[in-house]
């Protein structure tokens, strides 16, 4: 397996060794540096990090490898801003400056400040990977997922890290409709010369919303020709998009082709915890603060859209202050327009009889001895609502599901709260379970 997947299986088994207050802490911005033979290393924020890592987790860490790959390894720890940059990446400052051309890279977009969670945490490693190696780790990088996942904020990050590293490299970021208006502008004034000259000489190409090229079969035919000139050269390409290239209508078959070929990665809609950083972060650059309690209802209430997250705590904020309001959970709730407290205000019986109208099954059969593939998916929602709404404990949850054990609720519950942070059907049915619960019962 190449390093990305190899430090993703990583995550995925030292997160269930360890406290998710350490885990976030201590690895969701490590990254794997390099593998070699018989020695691993491991990039780290800071010095205080490889000071813990060194001396509480190495063994843990080294054993894990030796799992994932047949063989133990040795670990060593660097931190990131010690890292020696090679000598053919370092600019000659004797030499004149280069002209370069930098299209609207927004500053504010950077991979520092980019909240990384269990959702986005593949992304964000892929993207300091082609930072330290543009052009040769994964050419082209595709993000793609939904609105407001952060797929323009990592590709932006990534602009601004190679900038900042190269700052006389010709960088273009441009979305695939700017593409678009570039080329026929260049058609209409017959300046197809200088169209290719600026976007086939660039070092590094972004180009976002590329579904957008679906359809435009002029427009295809020049950007395949771009991306096999600036791919022979090694230039960089990252392109996101709202979907897989596989589930884009009217897209040629050879520029398919060309997008699967570098890295994709799926970025999914944020978990609670990752939008409640998010919440974070965001009061952090404003230079506000909201008490615990609030950022949980605010995150609670926004569940897969990073930008309206924002939008929403910015309102809120604003709200507060202008109207001199204070910032308790009573105030949140009554913006939010929700009512106070009261998880579901609904009992085990119709939790249940709920489940059993969203899926069109007995009651009889959501709690008895049948063992179906279409009972389990019901049944585990139950004990994920069970425990996390009502409060209830596993055992009593087990009594009600027709004597199950603790351990199988245990695993049901843990499953669907897994899900529900990385699948995007199993959020879309949470909330129309919501939705179906929250409509009162005659």
């Amino acid at each position: 397996m190449d390093n990305l997947r190899l430090w993703h299986k990583f995550l995925q088994t030292i997160r269930s060794e360890i406290s998710p207050a350490n885990f976030k802490t201590y690895f969701l911005k490590t990254l794997l540096k390099s593998v070699g033979d018989d020695k691993i290393t491991l990039s780290v924020p800071s010095a205080f990090i490889v000071e813990t890592l060194d001396r509480d987790y190495k063994k843990l860490i080294e054993d894990i490898f030796e799992k994932l790959l047949g063989k133990k390894p040795t670990v060593e720890f660097v931190v990131k801003e010690f890292e020696q940059v090679p000598e053919e990446n370092r600019e000659d400052f004797f030499q004149a400056p280069q002209s370069s051309t930098t299209s609207s890279l927004n500053p504010k977009y950077t991979l520092e400040n980019f909240v990384v969670g269990l959702s986005n945490n593949v992304a964000y490693a892929a993207a300091q990977a082609v930072v330290q190696n543009p052009g040769i780790s994964y050419n082209p990088l595709f993000f793609y997922g939904g609105t407001g996942v952060g797929k323009t904020h990592l590709m932006v990050g990534i602009g601004n890290a190679i900038l900042t590293k190269k700052p006389h490299l010709k960088i273009i970021y441009c979305s695939s409709e700017k593409f678009t208006n570039d080329y026929v502008a260049a058609i209409q004034t017959r300046k197809m010369g200088e169209f290719r000259a600026k976007y086939r000489a660039t070092g590094l190409l972004l180009v976002d919303d590329v579904q957008f090229f679906s359809g435009r079969d002029q427009t295809q035919e020049e950007f395949f020709h771009t991306f096999n000139e600036l791919t022979t050269k090694n230039s960089q390409i990252v392109l996101t998009s709202d979907r897989p290239p596989n589930e884009m209508p009217k897209l040629e078959d050879r520029l398919k082709s060309r997008f699967q070929g570098g890295l994709m990665v799926d970025i999914q809609p944020p978990g609670i915890d990752t939008r409640v950083a998010i919440l974070k972060a965001k009061c952090a650059e404003r230079g506000e603060s909201l008490p615990e309690e609030c950022l949980n209802l605010i995150a609670s209430s926004v569940e897969t859209n990073a930008r309206e997250l924002e939008g929403t705590l910015i309102r809120i904020l604003q709200t507060l202050k202008t109207q001199n309001l204070p910032p308790t959970e009573e105030v949140i709730r009554s913006y939010l327009g929700q009512k106070p407290i009261t998880p579901l205000s609904l009992n085990h019986k119709q939790v249940l009889s709920g489940l059993c109208e969203y899926f069109n099954i007995k009651m009889s059969d959501l709690t008895g001895p049948k063992r179906v593939k279409e009972l389990v998916l019901p049944r585990h929602l139950a004990m994920h609502i069970l425990s996390e709404e009502l409060n209830l404990t596993v055992e009593r949850i087990g009594e009600i599901l027709g004597g199950r054990d603790h351990t199988t609720v245990m695993h049901g519950r843990d499953k669907i709260k897994h899900l529900i942070t990385t699948d995007r059907e199993m959020q879309r049915i949470m909330i129309e379970v919501k939705q179906t619960l929250s409509t009162p019962q005659t």
